[in-house]
């Protein structure tokens, strides 16, 4: 069986993705080359309600809380969803580089590459203290472990944003509903959020040149291995996760 999608099938996936409220190509410059890595543009529907039915705030329209917000989503769609950087259209693939919590930095393909969730879970810890070993899993498989974890999607905003470009450093919230398994432990249903800090350095075409990402890990993975403990290990573990810190 052909797995590839038709022309038409990429044209109609087009043409909604390109109305998609929260994300864009930027530019409006059409995406007629590009080449994506399911055959066929994404769609956000199930994560654009969970994001509308539980975000703390509604930006005005031409805001720069809302642009910057939706230039991140933007970003992460591209990560997720582009197999080459010459389609990019939210960052400087010459200059750009992602540091997370002071660790060193990952230029543009090296993050391709990896993927968004193994570059921001990445850790110095033990091998035997990590609960999620980002060097052991591919881009495919780190994907879909949390896609796995919460199948209504992983929703993001802004909270507040403290300076303009062109370096913009902002405060934001990542939230989803722990509903599928991960990694062997079993879904509870609860919400799994966490919030954080970031810098963005942009050009003067407001493309991303440098990320900087800080937060705690712990507060996502808690809420999924801690909280998702097997019955027989409930008593021991708290609807909370531990206390430590991501499109």
């Amino acid at each position: 069986m052909n797995n590839m999608a038709s022309k038409e099938e990429v044209a109609a996936a087009s043409e909604k993705v390109a109305k998609d409220k929260y994300r864009s190509f930027l530019h409006d410059e059409g995406e007629s080359n590009t080449l994506w890595r399911h055959g066929a543009p994404p769609t956000y529907d199930d994560v654009n309600l969970l994001f509308e039915q539980g975000r703390a705030k509604v930006w005005p329209e031409g805001s720069l809380e809302e642009i910057v917000q939706n230039a991140i989503k933007s970003w992460e769609m591209e990560l997720s969803h582009k197999i080459r950087l010459q389609d990019f259209k939210t960052i400087n693939p010459d200059k750009f580089k992602l540091f997370v919590n002071g660790r060193e930095g990952l230029n543009a393909e090296e993050t391709l590459k990896v993927g968004s969730y193994n570059a921001l879970l990445g850790s110095s810890l033990p091998k035997e203290l990590k609960a999620y070993r980002s060097e052991e899993e591919t881009f495919e498989s780190s994907h879909e472990a949390f896609r796995s974890a919460f199948p209504r999607g992983f929703a993001w905003e802004v909270i507040k944003v403290y300076t303009g470009p062109p370096e913009i450093a902002f405060k934001f919230r990542h939230w989803g509903f722990f509903e599928g398994p991960f990694k062997g432990h079993p879904p509870n249903g609860n919400m799994v959020h966490f919030y954080g800090l970031a810098t963005l350095k942009v050009d003067n075409s407001l493309k991303v040149e440098e990320v900087e990402v800080y937060y705690d890990p712990g507060e996502l993975l808690g809420g999924l291995i801690i909280s998702g403990a097997h019955t027989e290990d409930k008593h021991t573990a708290t609807s909370q996760g531990c206390p430590f810190s991501t499109k």
